[in-house]
């Protein structure tokens, strides 16, 4: 079924198998859901986990096999708990926090890329492809994504990361990976950096040409991939289902759910199933200090023409080009308004939406940021109540304290063990090495450590190469040159 469009240009169709396999769609724009569908969620409260994906997936019309849905879906049986991958903890009556970060690298994108590997896989054998994977990372998406992807058949995977802008942990989970299908490299620049050459290599047609004349195609693991905003939709509706069923309020109570957002997947998940009906009264937006995102949905205007990227406590969020408001834009003023934005973004490096647009996204939408220092202390003030989080959920919480929203669920999208520096910085005011942090929170706080993390600082590196921007395309051929099963 066709039912999929080009967020600038709505003439383009697809179906979802490829918009999963070929993410690109007409003049530079993302593929994105032509209708959505109206859903009486009120049906599904005593659905499990698994059962909740394939009723979604099936008003979505995704039209997979039931038999490669099932398969994919056991990839939540990794997780802490398979009954349960997203559980809620009420740290106050009104206040819940989503766990997001349950699966094998500790990080929400596990939630969407620990099925969607499967999933790509699954479709690319279907029809007897082979793929290269591209993906930028600013910290929890790369992990995710090699953890997923590894020893997969017909899949080569090529993962950018800012070198130094990324919390240890999240190197050594990169770095360390042996799998030979698998390249990691750090580029010299920052999250933008390395997501701007993924989007430029995407609309390459001589690197599109290079890489059929070795048998691959070429696809993506970010946001920019549908795929990974399916399974994203269902968390929320799940967190809101727990949520009614713990603190008895009747279904349709209206409850905001707040996310620590960079490239706006998390969001757009939620936005997705708010307009499919779930009963989400707005969603709040934190920021950290590169404040893009509360800037425009404040006051209407996306301009990063006077911007540089800052480096942050919460390094996850570094972004400025936050790719899925493209889809925001889509979903609520069409192709030809969206065309227009993204081609003054990329020429003038701002856009503006008329008063009425932004009265539009506020029905929507609510943001703050939070500072660095400000992070800090909600950090502390946690710990010594013997509640650990991390700093992307420090944010959420402080965004929670300055809107003051009556029912809420924060969506917390890492454990404290990836940013554990940060957390002993925060309680001690001294800087630590990840390991020397973890010891020490483990102790303070009487916890044992995930083994994911754990086995982490006893791995050999296999990945050291840092490359220049001008240097990436020529490397990621030269990677598809090597011998199969060979550690280049």
């Amino acid at each position: 079924m066709l039912n999929f469009v080009g967020t600038r240009d709505s003439s383009q169709n697809c179906d979802f198998k490829n918009a999963v396999l070929s993410p690109n769609a007409n003049f530079g724009g993302l593929w994105t859901l032509k209708k959505i569908p109206q859903i009486d969620f009120s049906t599904y409260q005593n659905l499990d986990y698994k059962n909740l994906c394939e009723k979604i997936f099936q008003a979505l019309d995704l039209n997979l096999n039931s038999k490669i849905l099932d398969s994919v879906l056991n990839a939540y049986e990794s997780f802490d708990d398979k009954t349960n991958p997203a559980p809620l903890n009420f740290i106050q009556k009104n206040l819940a926090i989503q766990e997001l970060y349950h699966g094998k690298t500790r990080a929400f994108k596990d939630m969407a890329l620990a099925p969607f590997g499967k999933l790509f896989s699954l479709l690319a054998k279907e029809k007897k492809e082979k793929y290269l994977i591209l993906t930028a990372t600013s910290g929890d998406t790369g992990p995710a994504t090699l953890e997923s992807f590894k020893n997969l058949e017909n899949i080569e995977v090529v993962c950018l990361y800012p070198k130094g802008g990324t919390s240890d942990v999240q190197a050594l989970q990169m770095t360390t990976q042996d799998a030979p299908n698998l390249h990691v490299f750090g580029i010299e620049g920052n999250f933008d950096d390395a997501q701007g050459i993924l989007k430029s290599l995407i609309q390459d047609l001589d690197f599109k040409n290079a890489l059929q004349e070795k048998n691959f195609l070429l696809s993506a693991a970010n946001s920019v991939n549908f795929g990974r905003i399916a399974f994203q939709i269902i968390y929320h509706i799940w967190g809101y289902l727990c949520y009614i069923k713990t603190s008895k309020v009747p279904f349709g109570t209206p409850i905001k759910t707040i996310i620590p957002s960079g490239n706006f997947g998390n969001a757009l998940g939620a936005f997705f199933a708010k307009k499919m009906g779930l009963p989400l009264e707005k969603i709040i937006i934190a920021s950290n200090p590169n404040n893009i995102l509360s800037d425009f949905i404040n006051t209407g205007i996306y301009d990063i023409s006077h911007r540089n990227l800052k480096r942050t406590y919460s390094p996850a969020m570094d972004i400025l080009k936050s790719s899925n408001i493209e889809r925001i834009l889509f979903a609520l003023f069409g192709d030809q308004e969206t065309k227009k934005f993204m081609h003054s973004l990329e020429t003038k490096q701002s856009y503006s939406l008329n008063q009425t647009q932004l009265k539009t996204l506020q029905e929507y939408f609510e943001a703050t940021y939070c500072e660095d220092e400000k992070c800090l202390e909600i950090i502390k003030n946690f710990y010594d109540k013997n509640l650990l989080i991390d700093p992307h959920t420090a944010n959420a919480i402080f965004a929670h304290q300055q809107l003051n929203p009556q029912e809420s669920i924060i969506c917390s999208t890492a454990e404290w063990s990836k940013f554990a520096p940060i957390v002993i910085k925060a309680v001690t005011k001294k800087q630590s090495s990840d390991k020397e942090a973890i010891e020490k929170i483990l102790k303070d706080q009487n916890l044992n450590l995930s083994p994911h993390i754990e086995q982490l600082f006893a791995k050999p590196i296999y990945h050291q190469e840092v490359l220049k921007i001008s240097e990436v395309k020529d490397k990621i051929l030269q990677c598809l040159n090597s011998t199969p099963n060979t550690r280049k």
